[in-house]
């Protein structure tokens, strides 16, 4: 449905005269998203966000899933903007193994610093609101010591910018110029706090995720900034009880079809194509967060049933295993802390662990050995 998401007006950058794109204020309008374009697809987004949060009761905790949901999302937003690192990196990080891809693991790590404090902010009564405030510090946390703390962390960028092209006069898009970032990003946190809502709330998130990208503020990171605020709003808006949607290994499957149409809503004001695109993925990713959350139950229970059965177990081992979930890859000493125990008590759980083949160690040598509870990695990294 055509119709006019915003204008073009001339700049001029790198000594070329081009147009940059400043979008109109949100809601669409004229016309109107008509509700007959996205019911069905919000109905069934709706219904699958609700078996994930009903199915997140089968497991003992649910700092186990938030642990790998979290991970996984920061991983997959971050492969999106080509940053190579995996889970087992991240894993490995925290059990302290050295890396050789260290600077792309930080990113990852990063963006889990970012989303904490924006969800921490949220869940605070006394904490910032949504807003342009909580959107910059985020930024500034996201580039922090890493390859884009040139890019004027947590500022408005100050120059043009353009996507795709090697030169302005080629891009495939330019957003806004510098001085018109401010007043776009305060219609959109207006837009964000506008009562009553006239639209569904995943309808409005999709719009604000394609309205942030447009804007594109930050010289880096807009991204993942961008999408990092989907999360947030999910949980916010109470859409889940907790962030276990990773809705980037979504878009990284369908990353053309991502950027075809964010694009589109710009050239041809079409957003029922894009917000259809954006709720089937969040039914999607829903589903494939409920398959996660039976399977990881399903190989716990059965490693614990395991354990039950060893006339070895002691309380360590016990404490030790249900750490696992949250700790997956390891150190000898890295339990003992974790479980504030002597070295021989933490070995001997360790041990016994290794033994009925709950964890495997990975190194192969008698000093510095690393394990790995590994069928719960390998689960996890389908997803990733």
């Amino acid at each position: 449905m055509a119709r006019a998401s915003g204008s073009f007006i001339k700049v001029t950058t790198l000594s070329e005269t081009v147009r940059a794109f400043v979008p109109h204020a949100l809601p669409p309008a004229e016309p109107p998203l008509a509700p007959e374009s996205y019911e069905a697809q919000n109905r069934a987004a709706e219904v699958a966000l609700a078996r994930l949060s009903a199915v997140s009761g089968l497991v003992p905790s649910v700092e186990w899933l938030l642990y790998s949901a979290v991970r996984r999302e920061a991983l997959l937003t971050s492969q999106i903007e080509g940053i190579q690192a995996t889970l087992i990196d991240l894993f490995d990080q925290e059990a302290g193994v050295e890396l050789e891809n260290r600077d792309d693991v930080e990113e990852v790590t990063n963006y889990m610093r970012a989303f904490r404090m924006v969800r921490d902010n949220l869940r605070d009564i006394h904490g910032l609101p949504l807003s342009v405030r909580l959107i910059y510090e985020a930024h500034r946390i996201l580039l922090d010591g890493v390859r884009g703390a040139s890019k004027q962390p947590g500022q408005l960028r100050r120059t043009q910018n353009w996507i795709g092209g090697s030169r302005p006069g080629n891009a495939a898009f330019l957003p806004p110029p510098p001085e018109q970032i401010p007043r776009l990003l305060g219609d959109l946190e207006r837009f964000i706090h506008t009562e009553p809502r006239q639209l569904p709330p995943l309808v409005i998130i999709a719009l604000i995720h394609a309205q942030f990208e447009t804007i594109h503020p930050f010289l880096d990171g807009n991204g993942r900034i961008g999408r990092l605020l989907i999360t947030a709003l999910l949980e916010h808006w109470d859409l889940l009880k907790e962030p276990l949607l990773y809705l980037s290994g979504y878009l990284k499957r369908n990353q053309t079809e991502y950027y075809r149409l964010l694009s589109a809503t710009r050239t041809d004001g079409n957003w029922e194509a894009w917000v259809d695109f954006f709720l089937v993925g969040v039914a999607e990713a829903a589903a494939e967060a409920e398959r996660s959350v039976i399977d990881v139950a399903t190989l716990v229970a059965a490693d614990r049933r395991r354990l039950l059965g060893s006339p070895k177990a002691g309380s360590a081992a016990f404490r030790l295993f249900e750490l696992l979930p949250t700790m997956p890859r390891f150190t000898v000493d890295k339990a003992r802390q974790q479980l504030e125990t002597s070295f021989p008590t933490a070995n001997a759980a360790v041990k016994l662990l290794e033994e009925l083949g709950i964890v495997m160690e990975m190194t192969g040598q008698r000093k510095n050995r690393t394990f790995s509870y590994q069928n719960y990695i390998e689960l996890l990294a389908r997803a990733a």
